[in-house]
């Protein structure tokens, strides 16, 4: 946040309730929303976790995924820092890939193919992560 401005304390400002309208003509748009998300991947590969794991982030909203409604109940959400307009960084990818297969281990029952975007769980609604994410990022696990 803002869109296009990468780096900032905007997403972490966000998430924590703690983003001020009057910092940036944007934020007085989204600064009242109460959203989170588990984890934040930044452009670098950094990790910020807002949620732990067995607690429900609000990141989807109304949304439905194999024919369960209310997504927050049942997912883990993953934000990674660009938009739907823009390749994002291998460190981002590397650093999904990690996550994930964190998660799969962890998680019985989770796999990679199961990890979808918010535009699969709430179409027409939220378009991210965009046509440019690369759904095989799978492959960037083993990437050096």
């Amino acid at each position: 946040l803002p869109p296009g401005k990468f780096g900032g304390p905007g997403v972490e400002q966000l998430f924590t309730n703690a983003l001020r309208a009057d910092e940036h003509p944007y934020y007085r748009k989204v600064a009242g929303l109460k959203v989170s998300a588990h984890v934040f991947i930044r452009r670098g590969g950094e990790v910020v976790q807002f949620v732990p794991f067995d607690k429900r982030a609000w990141h989807t909203g109304e949304s439905r995924f194999e024919g369960r409604e209310r997504c927050n109940d049942f997912s883990i959400g993953i934000e990674l820092e660009g938009s739907d307009d823009m390749v994002y960084e291998k460190a981002q990818y590397r650093r999904l890939a990690a996550l994930v297969s964190a998660l799969v281990k962890a998680y019985p029952g989770l796999s990679a193919q199961r990890v979808v975007g918010h535009c699969d769980v709430a179409p027409g609604r939220k378009t991210d992560p965009g046509p440019l994410f690369d759904r095989g990022f799978m492959r960037y696990a083993e990437a050096t």
